[in-house]
């Protein structure tokens, strides 16, 4: 055999081989990979998913860059990675709102369900029901008979329009049969301080910057919105001990490829992540930032990105939300 006939052999070989293979002799990944997070530098989005980039790299043995494409809700950074390659070189770093519950309110240019490959869950995270420390209101109950005996006097604030703790007041509203005024902020911090001026009666704020609000003794916190106790607020009930069992919100921060990104890079990726959320460097920040781990597989992701999906749909229509 000459040496032409030989390089012939060796390439039908090589083509033969399963992908997964050539992935677990150095394949994937070979290159840098960007992971596009939705929000500024900074953030609380952008400051786990350094976090993470800089596990998921060392694992993978390949740079991971983070790239912040940050505005209109996180969309823009959606909308960047739905267009990508599917090669598993671009990866979106999102917060769940921006595929859950943006999507339900408005018109977007990607379709959170088709136009991209679930990968991972990372961490979750709740709302805190917060009121003045001065307030009057001392549980949801007593808050509730206010608000019923005073039908839109009673006010709540949000990070805007669509934000998350937007729509937990939304659900308060039609769980407990009450009646609120919005008050929409740019951003959670001037709504935090118009709470502790005691100008808005309540406040659904991130169990991640709550805490510090809580304990200085300027707010007072009433309820969480998970499924269960929060462990930075083991005295705090969930709305559901408060008497409200529809009445459960729990955002996530989790990995998305592009859709047609191939079975065997997704599994490299859901693999790594595994591995990332049982290092205990890893999980102790987390927590201490008040994060909840969640490790799910790419098909749990999707189907929960489906199903709040619609959750929030349906709470846009009754609410009369959706902007277009």
């Amino acid at each position: 055999m000459n040496i032409w006939s030989k390089k012939l052999a060796a390439a039908v070989c090589l083509s033969a081989v399963p992908f997964s293979a050539v992935m677990a002799q150095g394949g994937y990944p070979n290159q840098a990979i960007r992971l596009l997070v939705g929000y500024s530098p900074g953030g609380s989005v952008d400051i786990v998913a350094r976090e993470y980039a800089q596990h998921l790299g060392q694992l993978l043995k390949q740079s991971v860059v983070v790239e912040n494409r940050g505005g209109a809700s996180g969309t823009i950074a959606a909308q960047a990675v739905a267009s990508a390659p599917a090669d598993g070189y671009t990866l979106f770093f999102t917060a769940s709102p921006t595929v859950t519950i943006t999507p339900a309110l408005q018109k977007t240019n990607f379709d959170p369900i088709k136009d991209f490959q679930p990968v991972a869950t990372v961490v979750s995270y709740t709302n805190v029901l917060l009121v003045n420390a001065a307030s009057p209101y001392k549980d949801i109950q007593s808050l509730v008979t206010a608000a019923k005996a005073n039908p839109g006097k009673l006010t709540y604030g949000s990070a805007g329009v669509g934000a998350s703790n937007h729509l937990s007041g939304e659900l308060f509203e039609q769980n407990a049969g009450i009646e609120l005024t919005h008050v929409p902020y740019k951003g959670n911090a001037p709504a935090q301080s118009d709470l502790i001026a005691d100008r808005i009666t309540m406040l659904f704020d991130l169990n991640t910057t709550a805490k510090n609000l809580v304990e200085s003794g300027r707010v007072r916190a009433l309820a969480v919105t998970s499924g269960e106790r929060n462990a930075m607020f083991k005295d705090v009930p969930t709305m559901v001990q408060a008497g409200y069992p529809k009445f459960i919100f729990d955002g996530w921060l989790g990995i998305l490829a592009p859709a047609g990104t191939s079975a065997e890079v997704v599994k490299a990726l859901s693999d790594a992540n595994a591995k990332i959320l049982a290092n205990n460097a890893f999980r102790e920040r987390m927590q201490a930032s008040g994060y909840t781990i969640v490790d799910s597989s790419p098909k749990q992701v999707g189907e929960r990105i489906a199903s709040e999906g619609e959750q929030f749909r349906d709470l846009a229509e009754r609410a009369n939300l959706r902007q277009d």
